[in-house]
């Protein structure tokens, strides 16, 4: 897990890190509450004492380092209305965060028993979808976009880049020589250009 670096990590943070490490090794189930522990230099009794168990350790994971946090200060901070410039931060912002977060989506994805957890983790782009159907609700009121079905394009710019990422946290190298930047300017590009006034 990359954890993020301009912050120092709380007690918390260095145990969830810990876990998701471990669990990308050794699946969720190959992992004890006492190597977590370990691992981040304390004792089993105070991993207890913060997160009761190693499913609600994974589950606070998912909220601690999720994108959601860093979209809702984006939308709230650095919107400029240029529908091209708005798409490309929050395009990037979302493969920054969920590539930094690759191995905890690999472990609540490949585990069955997990599923609650999946369920749990939707929060995050229900989210998402709602502050990117309010923006281009926005952007069409301030006549800057077509009208259009804000939710439609919402779901078809998430589709998109959940799609990308997906297809890179499998090998996509292995599929096409098209980076993930030259992705994201020509998706954009088309999304800005079927949708600008």
């Amino acid at each position: 897990m990359e954890a993020p670096t301009t912050k120092k990590l709380s007690n918390k943070d260095k145990m969830m890190t810990a876990a998701i490490d471990l669990m990308a090794e050794r699946g969720y189930k190959g992992v004890a509450t006492k190597e977590i522990a370990a691992s981040a230099g304390f004792s089993e009794m105070t991993l207890f004492r913060y997160f009761g168990s190693k499913r609600k350790l994974l589950e606070e994971a998912i909220d601690r380092f999720y994108y959601t946090g860093e979209m809702q200060r984006i939308f709230a901070e650095e919107m400029v209305w240029d529908l091209r410039n708005d798409l490309l931060l929050i395009s990037k912002t979302y493969h920054e965060i969920m590539h930094q977060n690759r191995k905890l989506i690999r472990i609540v994805l490949q585990d069955n028993e997990l599923a609650d957890l999946r369920k749990h983790a939707e929060k995050h782009p229900r989210q998402l979808k709602e502050r990117l159907t309010d923006y281009f609700e926005s952007m069409q009121s301030k006549g800057r976009m077509i009208p259009t079905r804000s939710e439609a394009q919402a779901m078809t710019f998430m589709w998109m880049n959940y799609g990308a990422f997906m297809t890179g946290l499998y090998g996509a190298s292995s599929m096409t020589a098209v980076s993930l930047e030259e992705f994201m300017q020509s998706s954009i590009e088309l999304f800005a250009r079927g949708l600008t006034t």
